[in-house]
């Protein structure tokens, strides 16, 4: 993510906690990652609090009772927060799995301290600088909730929902103003919406009303420590956007309002389209899935019992509201895309090709149709190379370079290493990371049509992809590989776009020999990088992983989750949006 020197670390910090009631199953993970995933892209730096799986703590304290009868509480404690522990372990594997920079840390790593009974402590203490010191080299910091060090008796817990005490005690530790406490409800309600589905939802309340309002819901002693240290807590289910938000406000509460499930077509279920179905699965009540357009059927399954067809028509049926192209070329899909747009529904896709080099068309073709055209996987994979820019483009870009290719990579590595080009390419074949014709990675088309809606992002020109001078790896040899190794540099093919004097844009795809310490000369097989430099110098790093299934399936489920939240809001009520700008100030 972006790094802007030593203060970054401290700019938009975030602590997300996730309790028992959402990570239920090992498979949570995967969804609870997803939402870190979303903080990620919008550019802020993530504490993610995790409890252990539903069950497993109670599971652990019959155990230790079991075992050991009347046991001391310090002895009970350190079986109680074996959970969390795995638990912070397993959200950081998650992650990593994403392509996230992610980094799991222990209570003692962390110099957390309670005070207190074993099994119901308070928290006193946190090495603050030592946790913030790791954002240098990761977007997120996985902390087991619930458990801390202590001077007496070694280690303790913090009582039933203490993940939440220590959510609110990061953020107040940490400078974050912002506590998200997600739960298996989208705020606090008025009265049981399971029996009363036009109960009322807080969207937001003081701290007072929250502690007499959320029995159950939330730690009476997290409540307290956030009026103490004036902290915004938010109460909000995962993929939603609503929530009730706990501050220095009066209380208001409105009638949820009710957001059908978005009808969605896939079209394309190859490595990274199987992703994206698993995830659509994952959340029956947001999304409908037509059946999934695949060249033969027979051979696709999926968890959830999708249907998969061969015929566009039937992928396409009804109405749809969103169409998620995951095809193969440029041509066919951007006609699929276009026709799509124009007849209103939304579209998001991971085709470079096809957006790069159609990008007018089928701008033109959302706007004729009111529809939204999203992108985010085009470009970097699950990098959220676009969402930055996005955010420094009101500043001014002066100029971006990248290694954006992870075939190339791969490639150059091997040749590092004295292989022929023709054997590494077969290598690089053999292992998926090469198509049956390489030429788009090894000759830079792909590379250029990355650089081509980097160039429109960044600064709203148009320089087709066919434009733009390409260096091909054919041209570099094993002696040229070993040779730059040899003078402590190595090989990179890197795309660069840079803002000309004279008001243009020059861009081009060549093979560099960058000093080792060079941030590009750091990516390794499918990761990308990227540094975007703006008009005051400033230099912006964005890392992550450019290719897979599991990092481009991200980054497509996550515009596919930026859509519905934001239609949601659209349709939301004037408090909601009160919420929404209160939520903004923390």
């Amino acid at each position: 993510m972006a790094k802007d020197g030593e203060a970054d670390a401290k700019h938009e910090l975030c602590v997300l906690k996730f309790g028992s009631s959402v990570l239920e199953r090992e498979a949570d993970y995967r969804t609870a990652a997803q939402e870190v995933y979303r903080h990620v892209r919008d550019g802020e730096k993530i504490v993610a609090v995790v409890s252990a799986l539903a069950g497993e703590t109670d599971f652990l304290l019959d155990q230790a009772r079991l075992v050991g009868g009347e046991a001391p509480d310090g002895l009970v404690a350190r079986v109680a927060r074996v959970g969390e522990l795995r638990s912070a372990a397993l959200m950081a594997l998650a992650l990593r799995r994403m392509g996230v920079r992610a980094c799991a840390l222990d209570p003692h790593e962390m110099g957390l301290v309670a005070k207190g009974d074993p099994l119901d402590s308070d928290l006193c203490d946190l090495d603050a600088a030592s946790v913030l010191a790791k954002f240098d080299d990761h977007e997120v910091i996985v902390v087991p909730g619930f458990t801390a060090g202590h001077e007496e008796h070694g280690v303790v817990t913090l009582g039933r929902g203490g993940t939440d005490l220590s959510a609110v005690f990061f953020a107040a530790r940490l400078g974050s103003r912002r506590v998200r406490l997600l739960k298996d409800v989208d705020g606090v309600y008025a009265e049981d919406p399971a029996k009363n589905p036009r109960a009322e939802r807080y969207g937001a309340m003081d701290y007072e009303a929250a502690a007499q309002a959320s029995s159950g819901l939330i730690q009476p002693k997290a409540i307290q420590a956030a009026a103490v240290e004036d902290i915004v807590v938010e109460i909000a289910a995962i993929g939603h956007h609503e929530a009730t938000v706990i501050a220095n406000v009066a209380p208001r509460k409105e009638v949820p309002l009710e957001w059908p499930p978005l009808r969605v077509a896939l079209l394309g279920c190859g490595s990274v389209g199987a992703g994206v179905l698993s995830y659509l699965e994952q959340r029956p009540d947001l999304f409908r899935v037509n059946p999934v357009l695949v060249r033969r059927p027979h051979e696709h399954e999926s968890e959830g019992g999708a249907a998969f067809t061969a015929d566009l028509d039937e992928a396409l049926a009804g109405e749809v509201d969103l169409v998620i192209e995951l095809l193969g070329g440029a041509e066919y899909p951007a006609d699929i895309m276009c026709a799509a747009l124009r007849r209103g529904s939304h579209v998001v896709t991971a085709n470079k090709a096809a957006v790069a080099r159609h990008y007018d068309a089928l701008h033109a073709c959302a706007e004729a149709g009111q529809a939204s055209l999203s992108y985010s996987a085009a470009v970097g994979g699950g990098t959220p190379v676009l969402e930055t820019i996005d955010r420094l483009r009101p500043a001014g870009i002066a100029g971006i370079e990248g290694v954006m290719n992870g075939t190339a990579n791969f490639l150059l590595s091997r040749l590092g290493e004295g292989w022929s080009f023709a054997d590494a390419v077969a290598k690089a074949q053999e292992l998926g990371f090469a198509e049956a014709d390489p030429a788009a990675d090894v000759d830079g088309h792909d590379a250029a049509d990355k650089l081509s809606l980097l160039v429109r992002r960044a600064f709203g020109f148009a320089i087709p992809p066919g434009r733009i001078f390409k260096q091909s790896l054919s041209e570099i040899g094993p002696v040229e590989a070993q040779a730059a190794l040899a003078r402590g540099e190595v090989l990179k093919q890197v795309g660069r776009c840079r803002l000309q004097p004279d008001g243009s844009i020059k861009a081009e795809v060549r093979i560099e020999s960058l000093p080792g310490r060079h941030v590009l000369a750091g990516a390794r097989n499918e990761e990308n990088r990227f540094v975007i430099v703006d008009l005051d110098g400033r230099r912006h790093e964005v890392c992550g992983k450019g290719a897979g299934r599991w990092p481009s399936a991200a980054a497509v489920f996550a515009d596919v989750m930026d859509l519905q939240r934001r239609l949601a809001r659209a349709a939301g009520t004037p408090a909601q949006a009160e919420v929404a700008m209160l939520r903004m100030s923390a």
